[in-house]
């Protein structure tokens, strides 16, 4: 009898030139099916050089042969940084404590730790319902009759075509986090203590679905009855940005393992941290607005990842970039990004801030006969969380600008 070999293990980092490693072709198949998740190009001696895609976390991968590799993209930034930066929120009075208590030097480990931990707090004050509505038919007449449906029976009274909300913990809210606590129980190496927990809490959601593999996440919005679990889905939500990929087809698969989208958690922290520090200001921030147009005819969309606003009013414009600023000079597709912006919106200044990027100072880039100017920030994610901070509220000074006016709002 044979037994087939484990998953073979590879290690890349999120960023930088790469590794060159002698792959097999099933194994170079099986990593080709997964889009964007790792970068592969050939080179001499039947060799690929693999570098990683600004992702961070560990996945285990199918093989066309029916083997598996398990594939550890390392993150840039020391774990403890990295927790911070998902944990992040204005309003969590846990943070401190979460960050000083995450030890562990391996990201998967840290991670389900760390969603046991803030499940377990969230759930103390018991498991949040919401209202839903359901249609079914039933043996008597509860919320109200679908008229339309009932007339269609004729002669036939029951059962009765109702329409109801029912008060129940299977909401969206709870969807994501049951799906969360299942990807994370069955995470490879993880301490047997954290996997049991992890399942103990998801029995907490008693009466919730867990979403088919494959699912996209539900959307939820953010009210006063939601905001406890507020900072838990956000941190959820990040660690399924990848839950799903496509192998063949249209036809996805659920991946075994946590993967984290850098881009989205520098912004998204970015978008917190900084719109906490504007608020100060009497600046509101805007993410991701979908309304704004580049043209007069309105046909080109633009989505600026932040907008601020005083008063009602435009002050300026922000992009997160998940990227080293190696020089004094931004690259040229950015600049001509947020030139796009500031002449769309009738702004004089917008700003770029980029990641990592240690000792970096603001640079200005002032656009010829445009009478517009761009500047590019170093963000050092590297840096203590409460010096981070600091850094993100002088950039808060910096950017609120001298003008108390901004740029009126136009259709």
């Amino acid at each position: 009898m044979t037994h087939r070999a484990g998953p073979v293990p590879i290690t890349v980092n999120e960023t930088g030139p790469g590794t060159l490693l002698p792959l097999t072709g099933d194994q170079v198949a099986g990593l080709l099916r997964v889009p964007g998740l790792v970068r592969l190009h050939p080179a001499p001696g039947g060799r690929w050089r693999m570098s990683g895609n600004q992702k961070a976390g560990l996945v285990r991968l199918p093989t066309p042969s029916g083997g598996a590799i398990q594939l550890h993209l390392r993150p840039k930034l020391p774990v403890r940084n990295l927790l911070f930066l998902l944990t992040y929120s204005p309003d969590d009075p846990w943070r401190t404590q979460t960050v000083t208590a995450a030890e562990a030097q391996n990201l998967l480990p840290a991670l389900a730790d760390l969603l046991a931990r803030t499940t377990r707090r969230t759930l103390e004050s018991g498991v949040l319902h919401g209202y839903r509505t359901i249609e079914e038919d039933l043996p008597l007449v509860r919320g109200r009759i679908r008229t339309a449906d009932q007339i269609r029976r004729t002669g036939l009274p029951l059962p009765v075509a109702v329409r109801y909300d029912d008060h129940t913990p299977d909401i969206a809210e709870n969807r994501i986090l049951l799906a969360a606590l299942h990807r994370a129980a069955r995470l490879t190496g993880i301490p047997p203590r954290t996997a049991t927990a992890l399942r103990h809490l998801a029995d907490h959601l008693s009466g919730v679905h867990l979403l088919p593999a494959g699912a996209p996440l539900p959307s939820w919005t953010p009210t006063r009855l939601n905001a406890r679990y507020a900072p838990l889905l956000r941190l959820a939500e990040l660690l399924l940005t990848d839950r799903s990929v496509q192998l063949e087809g249209a036809r996805t698969t659920d991946v075994d393992g946590f993967v984290l989208a850098m881009p989205a958690v520098f912004e998204r922290f970015l978008t917190l941290a900084l719109g906490d520090a504007l608020a100060r200001h009497g600046i509101r921030i805007a993410a991701q607005e979908q309304h704004h147009r580049l043209d007069t005819q309105g046909r080109v969309r633009m989505r600026p990842d932040l907008v601020l606003y005083r008063a009602g009013r435009i002050v300026t414009v922000v992009d997160a970039k998940y990227a080293t600023l190696d020089t004094t000079t931004a690259p040229t597709e950015h600049l001509y990004q947020l030139l796009s912006y500031c002449t769309a919106l009738g702004l004089g200044q917008g700003h770029l801030v980029y990641a990592a990027t240690a000792g970096r100072h603001a640079t200005d880039h002032v656009i010829r006969r445009a009478g517009i100017t761009v500047t590019a920030h170093g963000l050092d994610l590297g840096q203590p969380p409460a010096e981070l901070l600091a850094t993100i509220a002088d950039l808060a000074t910096r950017i609120q600008g001298p003008s108390a006016l901004g740029a009126p709002l136009t259709p």
